[in-house]
């Protein structure tokens, strides 16, 4: 079964998270700005904006990362179809799309980036809904990061 190692590997991660020797405030902060990240659509640069931002503003770069690592190859798409779909819901969906042939070869060439750049409507459901499903889902790790440290801390004390 692939469900009880990665179970087992996400319980471990989570409590790395719990146990690390910063404020709860801050690593609740650098998680949920990872979690900011991860659902923006800010797509293949998450990882590299995270780092550059740890660094500036001298944040948790475990707590970071391990929240902008929940976008990775097994969840990319059901993220980006949540966020499109968001979108979608929130600002219409675009008529019928006629997207370009996605061949490796073309992504470098000019004429495939300014065919996509052309079909603006159908790439903004899927930003504006990311970017609220960022916002709304940085808010919810936040808060529940705090608490879990919190309460991790307090039942620590007790023992």
């Amino acid at each position: 079964m692939v469900i009880r190692p990665m179970r087992a590997k996400a319980s471990y991660l989570i409590n790395r998270l719990l146990e690390l020797d910063d404020t709860p405030e801050r690593i609740a902060q650098a998680f949920a700005l990872g979690v900011f990240l991860a659902f923006s659509p800010l797509i293949g640069v998450s990882a590299f904006l995270g780092l550059i931002i740890a660094i500036s503003f001298g944040l948790n770069r475990f707590a970071l990362f391990l929240g902008v690592f929940i976008n990775n190859p097994c969840t990319l798409i059901p993220i980006c179809a949540a966020g499109t779909y968001l979108g979608g819901l929130l600002i219409g969906f675009p008529s019928r799309p006629s997207l370009p042939s996605l061949e490796w070869q073309a992504l470098w060439h000019r004429d495939f980036w300014l065919q996509l750049a052309g079909q603006w409507q159908i790439l903004k459901p899927m930003v504006i809904g990311s970017f609220v499903l960022s916002a709304v889902l940085s808010a919810f790790s936040y808060i529940s990061a705090l608490y879990l440290i919190r309460q991790r801390r307090a039942h620590q004390e007790k023992c």
